[in-house]
């Protein structure tokens, strides 16, 4: 039985899978679900099973945004309701985005505002055909969050984020996809099967693997060339080290496919 309101949250094996569910709303993200997102973040980060978790919406919107209808019934509240959904919200961004798991974001329709900070959090997005992405923030007097002012310029450059969020357009999945916001685009009829290979793929490597190239990456943005490289070369040892490491190797020298531990 799921134990959430406004997301899905489903396990099986060494894959998890978080649907934002409110397609009446355009799964647009209100204080529910921001707090119910950085539950399920933690219940991924302290699975020492998953290897891999596929975040994604339920009907024709990936998400439309922060719930202005939401903000609008604070009133004169509004900026302490604001700050704690958003507290919320970035909690779970720091989690997923730094938990051993691989996180897959497949973004199936319309990603605006706060769905568009996060389509940007995964390791691997796909996008649908059918999918766009839109800042919009701006546009209601707003101002970029759910980490996007720290994943965006990384991902395209800053001239790119600069007009994104200051000219709110719009792209298609062709565009995103061509200056590197998302991995790939596939038909919309194809995004789920292709997602779930991916999990399962994902799900048959070796979670120290997974978990130390996220860990590198994130480290390469504010460590000189030494410091990544010394931190390289703790981190490849440790695999080495490791059951999984071992096992890689020794099926390497056997030409075989290595059978790594499952979650």
């Amino acid at each position: 039985m799921n134990q959430f309101e406004h997301i899905i949250f489903a396990k099986q094996n060494a894959i998890a899978r978080i649907t934002l569910n409110r397609p009446d709303a355009a799964n647009g993200l209100d204080s529910l679900m921001a707090s119910e997102l950085n539950r399920a973040a933690h219940l991924c980060s302290s699975d020492p099973g998953l290897k891999a978790v596929v975040l994604t919406a339920g009907g024709p919107f990936f998400c439309a945004g922060g719930d202005i209808k939401e903000m609008q019934s604070h009133g004169d509240e509004v900026g302490g309701a604001v700050k704690s959904l958003a507290d919320d919200l970035h909690a779970a961004i720091s989690t997923l985005s730094r938990m051993q798991a691989a996180l897959i974001v497949a973004v199936n329709g319309v990603a605006a505002g706060a769905g568009f900070s996060l389509a940007l959090i995964g390791d691997i997005v796909l996008a649908a055909e059918s999918a766009s992405f839109t800042m919009a923030y701006t546009r209601a007097g707003l101002c970029p969050d759910g980490s996007s002012s720290y994943f965006l310029p990384r991902l395209v450059g800053l001239r790119r984020a600069q007009e994104l969020m200051f000219t709110n357009r719009t792209l298609d999945a062709a565009e995103a996809a061509a200056i590197g916001l998302v991995t790939r685009v596939v038909a919309d009829d194809e995004l789920a099967a292709q997602t779930e290979q991916l999990a399962k793929d994902l799900a048959n490597s070796a979670r120290l693997s997974t978990a130390y190239v996220k860990k590198l990456l994130l480290a390469s943005a504010h460590n000189d060339l030494e410091t990544q490289m010394e931190l390289e070369s703790q981190l490849v040892s440790r695999c080495a080290a490791s059951a999984d490491g071992r096992e890689g190797i020794q099926a390497f020298v056997e030409k075989r496919k290595a059978e790594f531990e499952q979650g």
